[in-house]
């Protein structure tokens, strides 16, 4: 095995994600809509909740935003309003954040995998038909890394059979598919707003779209334990509210995620300029008819580990979303599943590597990391 090249000693910080830099321009802003808060004493789903999901609704054509505590507590109360628990199974992908198929599992329900396509990391639909059964309530696709998932061929999957289907969009606000925005084609969709996310929080905090408005009115319900009126409990829900100055700080941030969004799009566009001479890396596929927001620049990586180390070695902040596929996770043992059952997500976890595409990026800084992922294949 060759040794990795060492890092040249003339090195520049690059952090794989710079909230510092973000909070420094907006810190007056911030600072009135917090403070602005603890004056109303409006602490918890108030007035900041109620436009924020009034914007996000608007902003996505969705008939209704339901703000939740997190984007997972979005994916548990989108199962528990349709009722998909125990004897239930969901179909999903095996490579993506442990929440997709943790909420899965939390509502009772069997998360029953499915592999990804090799070029966008998403679920691969033409897999679906495969593994459906007479206990399939619902399919969730996840929107991996900012990109959508090919939710046409999902939802002429899932329509013909009444199948829900949820979306995982929590990396994805503000993609689109054929023009129609992330979280707004399924039953649900879910958001994030947890501060690594494209539109971050002071915390954590979510978002569910969907375009059924008695759906909604459900959720609504579920997420303040299932309260039909006070001390009075339709169903079991959950505390899934969303807090006042999450919304209030969101509300801020939102007037600027366009420009983030489009400053993440021009730093993956120069990546694929400054890389293209490195054929020993995979750049991100973005498909014909996605407009992706870029949430990571994730590529595929030959000895991902020793470049990643390498790296490192020269200031630079990288990431590795996500070492193992959820279907080896200790605590889906039960599932039988084995390893080798989904070779691409299991292939991918061994080769992806997230370099810092954030919106505070200099040209400077781009230019750097460029030139260090060439400089280590160079040394090859």
């Amino acid at each position: 095995m060759l040794n990795a090249p060492q890092a040249s000693r003339s090195t520049m910080a690059v952090p794989l994600l710079d909230l510092k830099a973000q909070y420094a321009a907006l810190r007056e802003e911030m600072l009135r809509a917090v403070v602005g808060v603890l004056e109303s004493q409006d602490l918890t789903n108030g007035k900041p909740v109620r436009e924020l999901e009034r914007r996000i609704a608007a902003d996505h054509g969705c008939r209704a935003a339901v703000g939740v505590s997190s984007g997972t507590d979005a994916l548990l109360c989108s199962l528990m309003a349709l009722e998909i628990g125990t004897g239930s199974e969901v179909i999903t992908t095996p490579f993506t954040f442990f929440a997709t198929a943790g909420s899965i599992w939390r509502a009772g329900a069997r998360p029953v995998f499915v592999d990804i396509e090799p070029d966008t990391f998403n679920l691969d639909a033409s897999r679906l038909a495969g593994v459906i059964t007479d206990r399939t309530k619902a399919i969730l696709p996840v929107h991996l890394y900012g990109q959508m998932a090919d939710m046409e061929a999902i939802l002429n999957v899932a329509k013909p059979r009444g199948l829900a289907v949820i979306e995982d969009a929590a990396q994805a606000i503000g993609a689109s598919y054929k023009g129609h925005p992330a979280g707004t084609l399924g039953t649900a969709g879910s958001l994030s707003f947890y501060p690594t996310k494209n539109l971050g929080g002071l915390g954590d905090g979510g978002m569910i779209l969907t375009q059924d408005e008695k759906l909604a009115e459900r959720m609504r319900v579920l997420l303040n334990h299932g309260q039909s009126s006070e001390y009075h409990h339709a169903w079991v829900g959950g505390n899934f509210r969303l807090d006042s100055i999450q919304a209030a700080g969101l509300l801020v941030k939102l007037d600027h995620l366009a420009h983030w969004t489009a400053r993440r799009q021009e730093n993956a566009r120069r990546y694929d300029e400054l890389l293209a001479p490195c054929d020993a890396i995979v750049r991100p596929v973005v498909r014909a008819g996605n407009v992706s927001v870029f949430n990571w620049y994730v590529i595929r990586a030959p000895r991902r580990d020793a470049m990643k180390a390498f790296l490192a070695a020269a200031g630079i902040g990288t990431k590795i979303y996500y070492p193992l596929s959820l279907h080896q996770q200790p605590c889906f043992a039960s599932l039988g599943y084995r390893p080798g059952d989904f070779p691409q997500s299991e292939r991918a976890a061994a080769e992806v590597l997230a370099l810092p595409v954030h919106p505070e990026l200099t040209e400077a800084q781009l230019e750097y990391v460029a030139a260090k992922v060439r400089e280590f294949y160079a040394g090859r």
